[in-house]
């Protein structure tokens, strides 16, 4: 059965992140069944302000407003199989991590968790403090899978969609979607 996949972005720096991720799963359209996407409010400004557009609004996927709380998703019965929030912000992962379940992002993601079903967090700050690690730490106990938004040059990116590329290929390979990418050794 294919995927159903919600992607979430968060006000974190990395609009690009999310824009690549969106790009890459409508190129992967055969591996999924439904994907549905919720942005805060900041998440809007952030990736109008670092990409100077509004072009989330152009992908056709279902949309969700962050306090929507009658999306599938919010329910484990949808069986959304796959949660990406990228960037996710350390306030997001925060949440998260204390259960939060304060709007329809952490909502969701305590669903994947309770329903041992794949939570993939792109945390996007530097440098981390404390909190942070130990937020990261009762999120990867709890089932998660925290995946950095740190680049990787192996594969000599030329733009700042192939830097983001680096870290959506590792995350798209951790959610289980087949992808052509660069792979050490070939």
């Amino acid at each position: 059965m294919p995927n159903k996949i919600v992607v979430a972005v968060t006000g974190a720096s990395g609009a690009v992140y999310a824009k690549v991720l969106l790009d890459k799963l409508m190129q992967a359209k055969e591996q999924w069944q439904e994907l549905s996407v919720v942005m805060s409010n900041n998440a809007k400004e952030v990736w109008q302000t670092e990409l100077n557009n509004d072009s989330y609004k152009n992908y056709a996927v279902r949309y969700f407003e962050k306090n929507d709380f009658s999306a599938p998703f919010a329910s484990g019965s949808a069986k959304y199989n796959i949660m990406i929030v990228a960037p996710c912000s350390m306030g997001t992962l925060g949440r998260i991590a204390s259960g939060v379940s304060d709007d329809l992002v952490t909502r969701a993601a305590d669903v994947m968790l309770k329903e041992r079903r794949k939570l993939i967090l792109m945390v996007r700050e530097t440098p981390y403090n404390l909190i942070h690690i130990k937020n990261m730490e009762t999120v990867t106990l709890a089932g998660g899978i925290i995946c950095p938004a740190t680049p990787s040059f192996y594969s000599q990116p030329k733009t700042v969609e192939d830097i983001a590329a680096t870290v959506v290929d590792r995350v798209l390979d951790l959610a289980g979607i087949d992808i052509k990418s660069f792979r050490w050794g070939k």
